[in-house]
């Protein structure tokens, strides 16, 4: 029996589209799966593949008429459509490929709601574009809050790296200010944006071009935004707009000393 949500919400698509990879995901986790070569040391899996088939078939749907652009299959539809999915299947793949469960699915409405699946933790993180929740299998809602009192930082230290020579992530690691205030941690998967919104890691960076159209990283952003998070490039600048890379923060304080860190190392 094929499931119809062309009555739901945008977030309850998201969120439908999100468990639905998730299943994928868990599901294939573990076996041997062909690999695509992408270039440059990337590569996709059977596992990212069926996924977004899986989340396709979500939004097709309940929105039949909008585009999407996806991470394995490309742009669907007009890529200026008012109405654009952005679809990561499987954000840290190479973990996944090598049975490490750090992994996320991520669909975003550009501009709108998203939701961020871990297939592995059975929790989805979503946000209307207003407010944000997490959904733990078996539990009702809860609000995503932000703070910084796990003093934990995600950086993610992926070439390439857009604005070296003035600034890499990496930079941060040297600072001799960064592991006075705050712990570096490296995951590999933008489920680290929805463990700042949710407040389990006071930040994310990384460095990069405007990341607000990435399929990588729109709906970590909007959860960020949505949770009341403090979210610029790493030049400070607004997302979207002027902003290269990215720094998430739970609050103003936080976000003010890493940007006073990334300034000083782009000043050298």
């Amino acid at each position: 029996m094929t499931t119809s949500y062309a009555s739901s919400h945008d977030v309850d698509v998201a969120m439908a589209g999100a468990r639905a990879g998730a299943d994928v995901v868990r599901a294939l986790y573990g076996r041997r799966l062909a690999r695509v070569d992408k270039g440059a040391g990337d590569f996709a899996t059977t596992a990212d593949i069926e996924s977004e088939k899986a989340i396709l078939d979500v939004i097709r749907a309940a929105r039949p008429d909008d585009a999407v652009l996806g991470e394995e299959g490309g742009q669907r539809g007009a890529a200026g459509a008012a109405r654009q999915w952005l679809v990561d299947p499987l954000c840290g793949t190479l973990n996944y490929a090598v049975g490490t469960m750090l992994v996320a699915v991520n669909v975003a409405l550009r501009e709108g709601p998203a939701a961020v699946a871990d297939p592995f933790g059975g929790e989805v993180f979503r946000t209307d574009g207003q407010t944000a929740w997490v959904r733990q299998d078996g539990a009702d809602d809860a609000p995503l809050t932000p703070t910084s009192a796990t003093r934990l930082v995600d950086v993610n230290l992926d070439p390439p790296f857009p604005n070296a020579p003035g600034f890499r992530t990496v930079d941060l690691l040297a600072h001799p200010g960064f592991t006075g205030h705050f712990r570096p941690r490296v995951v590999s998967t933008t489920l680290a944006l929805a463990w700042v919104a949710a407040g389990r890691r006071a930040a994310y960076v990384t460095d990069g071009g405007d990341l607000s159209g990435s399929v990588h990283f729109a709906a970590g952003i909007a959860l960020c935004r949505a949770a009341g998070c403090v979210v610029t490039g790493i030049d400070g600048a607004p997302i979207g707009e002027t902003a290269r890379g990215l720094v998430a923060a739970a609050d103003a304080e936080t976000h003010g000393l890493l940007m006073s860190m990334t300034r000083g190392r782009s000043r050298r």
